[in-house]
């Protein structure tokens, strides 16, 4: 699976920008490959990552291992805090699937 972030390119504010950039940079030193998804650059972009979070009005950043909901940035934060960011990206559920296949 892969992490997907949807953020956005575009900010209005200096904490959206450093919650983008501070996820982006934690994924990059812990080797894990991560996809971006701008929302600035599609019409309908924020409309599916509101749907696939189940929140009309869910902002960037939101995270996705595959389809799988991992959380907002908070729910990021607080997983780093905890150090259980593997946890929380699920990549643990999918390593242990992909040992039972």
């Amino acid at each position: 699976m892969v992490i997907t972030i949807y953020y956005a390119s575009i900010t209005a504010t200096s904490t959206l920008e450093s919650r983008q950039s501070s996820i982006i940079n934690c994924l990059a030193s812990l080797k894990i490959h991560y996809e971006l998804i701008d929302l600035s650059t599609g019409q309908g972009l924020l409309d599916e990552m509101r749907q696939k979070v189940g929140d009309p009005k869910a902002m960037a950043p939101q995270i996705f291992n595959g389809d799988q909901y991992c959380g907002d940035f908070e729910a990021f934060d607080k997983a780093v805090e905890e150090k259980k960011i593997k946890e929380f990206l699920k990549l643990e559920t999918c390593q242990n699937q992909s040992q039972k296949d």
